[in-house]
C-alpha cells in the first residue's frame, strides 16, 4: 500500500486493512481442492441457506429479466448463481497470493495473438461486464506492460477499497477512478504511450445526465454509462468485450470480441448498442455468470419522453 493510501486511513483502519490483507494470503495459500470443494461450498450455505443474502434481489431481477420461465427455471439459475457468487469471493482471497502463472492457467484467452496482431500499438478499451470471474481480467496486463488502467468506482469502506486495489494492482495494472479517469488518459496520450482502458459498463452509472444512455436491456428500461463509445469516438480507441466461458470452478475460457475497429463510420451510440447485445447474448446462454444481486432497475426513467434504444439481440 502506498504512503498516499496509508495517509488516507486512520490508525484502525491500517489495522484493519493489514489484518484483511494477512487473513486473505494464508487463505489462499490452501490447496485449490480445499479453497473450492470446501470453503466455496460452505460460503453458499451461509450466504444462501442461512443468510438469504439479497435473496429478494436477485428473484426480483431473474422474474424481471425472465418472464418466459417457470419458477422452477428461475431457482434453479438462482442456485447456481449463489454457487458462482461463493466462488467468486474465494476468487479474490485467492488472488492476494496467486501467482502470475496461476492466473494465466485460470484465465485462457482463446485468440490473444490474434487480438495482439489487430491492436498493434493502438489504444483500445476494454468493455467488461460483471460476468463470470471479471477480476481475472487483470491476467491481461501480465504479458501487455503497456499502461492498462482499470478504472473502479472507490467502495465506502476505505478498507475494502484498498484492499481490491492491492489485488487489481498486483499484475501490472493501473487503477484510477471512474471520476478521475481524464487525468491519466489525456496523459498517456499526451506523451503517445499505448494504453488499454478496462471499463466494465454495466453497473448503473452515478454521473450527469450527458454520459447515460437509455437502453432496453433484459426486457427492461437500462441505464447505461456512455462513456465506452465517447472515448471511442473521441480518441480512435478500439473496442473489445469478452466472450467468457466456464470450464470448471475458478478456471475460465475467454475469447475478445471486437465491437469496434476505431475508424468505423458509426455513432457512440452504436458502439453501446453492440456493447449491450453482446453482454445481454452471453448473459441469456449463462444468466447464472452475471451478478443478479445488485439492485439494476431499482429505477426506470424520470421522464416518459426519455428515450429506451431497442438492441437487436445477438441469437
Amino acid at each position: 500500500m502506498s504512503k498516499k493510501s496509508n495517509a488516507d486511513m486512520n490508525f484502525a483502519e491500517r489495522v484493519g486493512y493489514y489484518l484483511l490483507l494477512g487473513c486473505a494470503k494464508l487463505i489462499g495459500y490452501l490447496p485449490y481442492w480445499v479453497l473450492y470443494r470446501v470453503l466455496a461450498p460452505f460460503i453458499y450455505f451461509v450466504l444462501y441457506r442461512l443468510l438469504h443474502y439479497r435473496v429478494k434481489v436477485v428473484r426480483a431481477n431473474l422474474s424481471a429479466a425472465f418472464p418466459e420461465k417457470s419458477e422452477e427455471e428461475r431457482r434453479e439459475i438462482e442456485c447456481k448463481f449463489y454457487h458462482q457468487l461463493s466462488e467468486n469471493m474465494v476468487d479474490v482471497v485467492d488472488m492476494t497470493s496467486m501467482s502470475a502463472a496461476e492466473l494465466k492457467r485460470r484465465m485462457k484467452v482463446t485468440n490473444a495473438e490474434q487480438t495482439d496482431e489487430a491492436i498493434g500499438n493502438r489504444n483500445w478499451i476494454a468493455a467488461l461486464a460483471h460476468y463470470g470471474e471479471w477480476e481475472y481480467f487483470s491476467v491481461y496486463a501480465i504479458d501487455h506492460p503497456y499502461h492498462n488502467i482499470g478504472v473502479y468506482h472507490p467502495l465506502s469502506s476505505k478498507v475494502m477499497d484498498r484492499f481490491m486495489l492491492y489485488i487489481r494492482r498486483r499484475f501490472g495494472m493501473e487503477v484510477a477512478p471512474m471520476n478521475g479517469l481524464a487525468r491519466p488518459v489525456m496523459k498517456n496520450l499526451k506523451a503517445g504511450e499505448q494504453m488499454a482502458l478496462g471499463l466494465i459498463a454495466d453497473q448503473r452509472p452515478r454521473f450527469k445526465e450527458s454520459d447515460r444512455v437509455w437502453r432496453e436491456f433484459l426486457g427492461q428500461p437500462t441505464l447505461f454509462f456512455g462513456g465506452v463509445g465517447n472515448y471511442a469516438k473521441k480518441f480512435g480507441m478500439m473496442v473489445y468485450t469478452l466472450d467468457i466461458r466456464k470450464v470448471k470452478p475458478s478456471h475460465f475460457e475467454c475469447e475478445f470480441v471486437q465491437l469496434y475497429d476505431g475508424v468505423e463510420d458509426i455513432s457512440e451510440l452504436e458502439i453501446m448498442d453492440r456493447y449491450v447485445a453482446h453482454t445481454e447474448y452471453v448473459i441469456r446462454r449463462n444468466p447464472e455468470m452475471w451478478l443478479w444481486s445488485h439492485r439494476r432497475w431499482k429505477n426506470g426513467p424520470d421522464s416518459p419522453d426519455v428515450e429506451i434504444r431497442k438492441v437487436p439481440q445477438i441469437h
